[in-house]
This record gives structure tokens, C-alpha cells and sequence, in this order.
């Protein structure tokens, strides 16, 4: 007989504090997050762990593959398979010159291709799916995203090689 009030006791005890805590471990953690980020701890180390808990970022593998595009169509070699046909002068417009200037510019074109054409496919008002256009959209903006990274690793490393230079010049 005193089992049912020790059990409702010890739920009144035990729910509350699993509310609790279930509000305040994932608040403890993005706060270490951005403790971390405060801190200067590698912001790709910091943003990775928060997408493994929260979930809200696709892979760049799975970004490629949303658009139908690979790695490889984004080197100078997959480049010279294509012909010197086009000059890319920004992402959006090809201009048939000779020559390509920029693997990173082909790249974007084939991706706003690619983009343009699953977007309009999956338009909601002609029976298409809101989901897989918001997958196409998140796969862009993701891939955008690495392209602004490798530009400014590139500027990075011509700031510092122009300072190399520089520097052994004066020498």
C-alpha cells in the first residue's frame, strides 16, 4: 500500500527535473558555443559540432549531389574537357572568347544552371514540392558558401606570398 504514494511522490520529483534539464543542456551547450567562437576556437570546428547536435546543415557532398554536380566539373582540368569555348567574367554569363579564366566562375555558372533548372521543376504552383525546393535552395547557399571560403583562402594566400615577395625584396 505505500508504493502508490512513494511512486507519485517520486514523480512529482522526477518529471520536473527532466523538464528542466532538457531545457538547459542544450542552452549550456550552444552557450559553450559561443564561449568557443568568443574565444577564437576554429569557427568550422564550432559550427560543425552545432549542425552534428542541431542538425540544420547538409554536407557539402550532399549539396553537390542535390544540384547534380561533382568535384570534379569544379578543377581546370574538367575545364579543358569542356573546350576553350566560353570566358567567364562573373558566375551568370558566359562570353565565347578563347579562353576560361576562372574555374571558380564555371563552376557557379553550372551551378546556377543547375539551381535554376531544379528550382523552376519543383515550383510549388505547378505541382512541386516546397521541401525539395527549399533542399535546392540550402544545397546553393551551402555551395555559395565554400566558394566565398576558397576565395578568401586564395586572397589569404596572394596577401601573404605579395608579402613574402616583399619582404625578400628588401632583403
Amino acid at each position: 500500500m505505500a508504493v502508490g504514494p512513494f511512486a507519485r511522490i517520486l514523480a512529482q520529483i522526477v518529471v520536473p527535473v527532466v523538464a528542466v534539464l532538457a531545457r538547459a543542456i542544450p542552452a549550456a551547450y550552444g552557450q559553450a558555443l559561443q564561449n568557443a567562437r568568443k574565444a577564437g576556437v576554429d569557427a568550422a570546428t564550432s559550427e560543425a559540432a552545432s549542425a552534428t547536435v542541431f542538425g540544420k546543415r547538409i554536407s557539402r557532398s550532399e549539396a553537390l549531389q542535390v544540384l547534380n554536380l561533382t568535384e570534379k566539373e569544379a578543377t581546370p582540368e574538367a575545364i579543358e574537357k569542356v573546350g576553350k569555348d566560353y570566358y567567364f567574367s562573373d558566375a551568370a554569363t558566359p562570353h565565347t572568347n578563347g579562353t576560361i579564366l576562372n574555374p571558380i566562375s564555371f563552376f557557379l555558372f553550372k551551378m546556377k544552371q543547375q539551381f535554376d533548372r531544379f528550382f523552376a521543376a519543383n515550383d510549388v504552383s505547378k505541382g512541386g514540392s516546397f521541401y525539395l525546393q527549399s533542399k535546392v535552395y540550402r544545397a546553393k547557399e551551402l555551395l555559395l558558401e565554400f566558394q566565398n571560403e576558397k576565395k578568401m583562402e586564395e586572397q589569404a594566400q596572394r596577401k601573404q606570398q605579395q608579402q613574402q615577395q616583399s619582404s625578400s625584396n628588401k632583403q
